[in-house]
């Protein structure tokens, strides 16, 4: 069982005289997670931090640190609480007092740690990505049926003939979804599984 944010949150703390801010979010693609590090990065901290987890997918980056101090143990952080889909950024003010690798892998990882307890999560529901095509009348019936069976809708190409969807639906959900387009159509909508990429 893995999860991810509600929403934003934050944790401050002093060590040794240095200022640490732990800000971690929710995100859906890799691009989002470096619009958040570019965003909320201060250009004038002494070192900007991060790590984010999206299914098979993470990056974790030192800026400047001794490597393995920073970015691992956040990116281990994340891990060890189950979270996924989730980018974590550390900002540090050195404050003049040397932490030495031991001290800062304990202050990196332990902030991200500390910020993601406190933090409202969610449980990730494993979805499986479909494509259908519908008629532009039949395209609201269709999402609500997709709403009623928890899915969503990943992406909608409007063509001269219709609406070409990708949605995705949980397992336990798709032979009841299958059925009522089925029935909104007379069986001409059909889901197709998209292929892996």
């Amino acid at each position: 069982m893995s999860f991810t944010l509600v929403g934003s949150c934050e944790f401050r703390e002093e060590i040794r005289k240095s200022r640490f801010i732990t800000i971690a979010a929710p995100i859906s693609s890799p691009t989002e997670a470096q619009a958040f590090i570019d965003q909320n990065s201060d250009p004038n901290a002494t070192h900007n931090c991060w790590a984010w987890k999206l299914g098979d997918q993470y990056r974790s980056n030192d800026d400047g640190e001794p490597g393995g101090t920073a970015g691992r143990p956040i990116l281990a952080a994340i891990e060890a609480q189950g979270f996924d889909q989730v980018v974590v950024l550390v900002i540090r003010w050195y404050g003049g007092i040397q932490l030495g690798t031991g001290g800062l892998a304990r202050a990196y990882g332990g902030g991200a740690n500390k910020c993601l307890q406190q933090a409202a999560r969610v449980e990730l529901v494993n979805r499986l990505s479909f494509n259908l095509e519908c008629s532009f009348s039949e395209l609201a019936l269709v999402k609500v049926r997709l709403a009623e069976s928890s899915g969503l809708v990943e992406a909608e190409n409007f063509t001269a003939n219709g609406v070409e969807l990708s949605v995705a639906i949980g397992p336990e959900h798709i032979e009841s979804f299958q059925r009522q387009l089925a029935d909104l159509s007379r069986g001409r909508i059909v889901l197709h599984k998209t292929p892996a990429l």
